[in-house]
């Protein structure tokens, strides 16, 4: 895997959770530890990036 494709692949993840970050804050019944888990992965998910981008 090219590092190209690896960079599109985590944009890729990264987009997916945070549109389930979004659906997760509009229903009731997720926990605000489990919203705060996802945002984790989705700033480890950035940093990743941007590591990889440079």
């Amino acid at each position: 895997m090219s590092l190209s494709s690896h960079v599109q692949e985590l944009k890729k993840k990264h987009q997916h959770l945070s549109a389930a970050v979004e659906e997760a804050q509009r229903a009731p019944s997720v926990s605000d530890l489990h919203i705060a888990e996802m945002k984790k992965q989705k700033l480890k998910l950035k940093e990743e990036i941007e590591r990889l981008s440079v």
